[in-house]
């Protein structure tokens, strides 16, 4: 099994690149988060790679970062989403806005990127709810501010639980009322419409 690819980056499309190391170019697909995180071409770049071997093909599956490597495998995990559906999902959405998704069961999100139907993302929903940290997704959704924020997402949990909820319910109410109103930066505001939506 191949763990990753580094070498010089000869070809950079927005779906694919071309690695060429020890003399051999690789062909892999690639998301486009990971399209803006390459340097030029000519340059040396390692990826994270995914081999996939079917019958008839066989492909390699490149990410910039573990995270999104990560939620690839979970993804084709799901029945009816193979590697090329999963990558396009990676496309169509940040990691932790995905996570997000996923964690407050907004099939409706998913739904609404391209490739990817009702029924599919309704089935990832269900399937990877229990798989996803809704934590990590409100950290992952946060930019630069998103520092100062997360001490308070984090808190709110923790009062929660304090509370009497166990951490998956505190979890999931911090994290609708986070998808909600991404604007709170307050541990109290965040834990008033937590219980709110209880």
């Amino acid at each position: 099994m191949i763990a990753y690819i580094r070498g010089i980056l000869a070809e950079k499309e927005p779906a694919r690149v071309v690695l060429e190391a020890g003399g051999v170019g690789y062909d892999i697909f690639i998301s486009l988060s990971t399209y803006e995180k390459l340097g030029a071409t000519g340059r040396e770049q390692k990826l994270l790679v995914c081999h996939h071997v079917r019958e008839d093909d066989e492909a390699l599956f490149g990410f910039a970062t573990e995270g999104e490597k990560a939620m690839f495998q979970k993804l084709t995990l799901v029945s009816g989403v193979g590697p090329k559906i999963a990558l396009a999902i990676l496309s169509g959405s940040s990691l932790g806005e995905l996570m997000l998704a996923i964690s407050t069961g907004n099939a409706k999100r998913l739904a609404s990127i391209k490739g990817v139907g009702k029924k599919t993302a309704e089935k990832i929903c269900v399937e990877l709810r229990d798989k996803v940290n809704a934590i990590e997704a409100l950290a992952g959704t946060r930019g630069e501010g998103g520092k100062a924020t997360n001490p308070c997402i984090h808190d709110a949990v923790l009062a929660l639980s304090a509370l009497g909820f166990n951490d998956e319910t505190a979890n999931k109410m911090v994290a609708q009322a986070i998808a909600q109103h991404p604007e709170l930066a307050d541990t109290e505001q965040i834990i008033r419409l937590a219980l709110k939506s209880k």
